[in-house]
């Protein structure tokens, strides 16, 4: 996940984050209203809502902004939401996952497709790239908390399977049903995450550059600006410098 890592830590930097912060809330807060409806509205005996509040905190969500959402749940106001997963390709074949949440499905599958058919992709038949991906537990914390050996020895005794370390951050990878255990293992001695998600983890990675690579972060960012869509994940590796020079 190397390049889609990169790719969000460089829009951070750059402020395009902050600029996104309240439709980043926005999609929080659905989840966690979803996850309410579906479950108890008590997070200690609703796994998904415990998760989908631990990635609210991660994100500085308002603790008033998590009440409310929990409240629309348990009122059910997210009744007409259905989870959909839709799959294509971007340039150069790279495989893109989109997860969507939605009350409206011809909406969502419309700007969807309109985003792969602007950007160069196309879309594919469910199942046409998952299997080059593998469903996981994703914990993030900020490369300053510890070092590379020590989040290594910390994430093995929390019940991790992998850790990928960077300049950036340490991302911390488990086994999907453990996540919100392994998250709390890991936050007695770093604190709280700045990510706690099940994510796809791509098996293998596409180098891009140049004319391809702009083309797929213009997908990214044109799915990510979807309503509808909940997360964007793609199997892509793009260099910092070139990541960089195509932010500017």
């Amino acid at each position: 996940m190397a390049g889609h890592s990169k790719w969000a830590n460089i829009q951070h930097r750059k402020g395009r984050q902050d600029a996104k912060r309240s439709k980043m809330f926005s999609k929080l807060s659905k989840e966690i209203t979803v996850a309410a409806k579906m479950g108890a509205p008590d997070p200690e005996f609703n796994p998904r809502l415990r998760l989908a509040i631990q990635a609210a905190k991660a994100q500085s969500m308002p603790k008033d902004n998590i009440e409310r959402a929990i409240k629309k749940g348990h009122a059910s106001e997210g009744a007409g939401y259905e989870e959909i997963r839709y799959e294509g390709f971007g340039p150069a074949g790279v495989g893109v996952i989109v997860e969507v949440l939605t009350d409206n499905r011809n909406r969502a599958a419309g700007e969807v497709r309109s985003s792969f058919t602007k950007s160069g992709g196309n879309m594919g038949e469910t199942g046409s790239v998952s299997f080059l991906f593998d469903r996981m537990g994703m914990i993030e914390y900020p490369a300053s908390v510890a070092t590379e050996e020590e989040m290594l020895d910390a994430a093995i005794v929390a019940g991790a399977e992998d850790v990928q370390s960077s300049d950036d951050s340490h991302e911390v990878y488990c086994a999907s049903d453990e996540l919100a255990e392994v998250a709390a293992r890991l936050e007695k001695p770093f604190g709280e995450a700045q990510a706690v998600t099940l994510m796809w983890r791509p098996q293998n990675s596409i180098e891009l550059s140049g004319d391809k690579a702009a083309s797929l972060l213009k997908l990214l960012n044109a799915l990510d600006d979807c309503d509808d869509v909940q997360n964007v994940y793609a199997n892509f590796d793009i260099s910092t410098e070139e990541l960089e020079r195509l932010a500017v």
